[in-house]
């Protein structure tokens, strides 16, 4: 049986009809899940993002489209893949020079997330992309001012975050709709082996210099301690001796103006006195006369005889008591 060309077009219209309706009905409502963002374009043109999960509607194809993008934090790897230790494939961006010259490479994660769909969609072509190559850029510039003993060692802390504040201002100046969460300096090596080797030793030799300063600088605090303490010991005897003889001078001052008084009072007495007892403190054992010369005969009076009889005498009168 033929059909009419009026039922041909019945029939198509009312597939026609079938088909927008089906575009309608799978094309009006969408949802987004937890871990999602969406936003709608009507003609190209981006309306807010939508962060809330759960069913959504909008005007059907091709009157509005519907974008989803994650909310989850993404890792960027920048850097070398090892096996068994060793350094087997490395991207050409990853090998760098250091401010003193020499070859390293750079194993790097940077941690980043979707903050503005809008932007992100729509100001350029390939952000993933535009990260890639400024955290290269960022990595080469810090390690280009770093010597290669900080890099390999003790200044990973400070390159890390020396790269973090210069992608970050980066990425905040192409306005790409992502924002650096966080970067991580995993490691920074030497190509090769034999390049590694020749420098551990180097770095041993340096360590043991080090060492051998620290001990000298040790030892050298050490006699500087003990000269101090010595130095302080002899002031100290210094300052004692001082005062000792400061207060015998004064004593042997005292005695001087007591025997002065007794020589004003009587001259003559004192005078032979003081002559006695420098004779017996300079002669000892010497036997003291007193001798006068009165004319025709010399009399004399021998003091130590009678000095020696007089404990003797004292004896024998104890002895009489008895």
């Amino acid at each position: 049986m033929k059909m009419s060309l009026k039922q041909i077009y019945k029939v198509a219209g009312m597939i026609a009809g079938a088909l927008v309706l089906i575009v309608v009905l799978f094309t009006t409502w969408y949802t987004v899940d937890e871990s999602d963002q969406a936003i709608v374009l009507t003609f190209g043109e981006a309306g807010e993002p939508i962060t809330e999960s759960g069913l959504k509607f909008k005007m059907p194809w091709p009157i509005q489209t519907v974008e989803k993008l994650s909310k989850e934090t993404f890792s960027l790897q920048f850097g070398y893949e090892e096996k068994d230790g060793e350094i087997v494939e490395f991207p050409k961006e990853t090998k760098m020079i250091t401010g003193d010259e020499y070859i390293v490479l750079a194993d790097m994660v940077v941690q980043w997330k979707i903050t503005n769909p809008e932007k992100y969609l729509f100001n350029a072509e390939d952000p993933k992309e535009i990260l890639y190559d400024s955290t290269s850029s960022s990595l080469r510039s810090i390690i280009g001012s770093t010597e290669i003993d900080e890099a390999l060692t003790s200044g990973k802390a400070e390159i890390e975050a020396e790269v973090r504040d210069l992608l970050v201002t980066l990425i905040d100046k192409y306005d790409i709709g992502i924002s650096v969460i966080g970067v991580k300096l995993q490691d920074v090596e030497l190509p090769n082996e034999d390049v590694r080797k020749a420098f551990t030793d180097v770095t041993d030799a340096r360590e043991m210099m080090n060492t051998k300063i620290h001990e000298a600088e040790k030892y050298q605090n050490q006699r500087l301690n003990e000269s101090k303490g010595e130095k302080d010991a002899i002031l100290s005897r210094a300052t004692g001796d001082k005062a000792a003889r400061i207060e015998q001078a004064r004593g042997d001052v005292a005695v001087f103006d007591k025997l002065y008084a007794e020589y004003e009072g009587n001259p003559e007495i004192t005078e032979q006195r003081l002559i006695l007892e420098t004779l017996e403190q300079v002669l000892p054992d010497a036997e003291v006369y007193i001798m006068n010369d009165d004319g025709n005969t010399m009399k004399y009076f021998p003091i130590r005889p009678l000095e020696k009889e007089k404990p003797v005498q004292g004896q024998e009168g104890n002895a009489g008591n008895e």
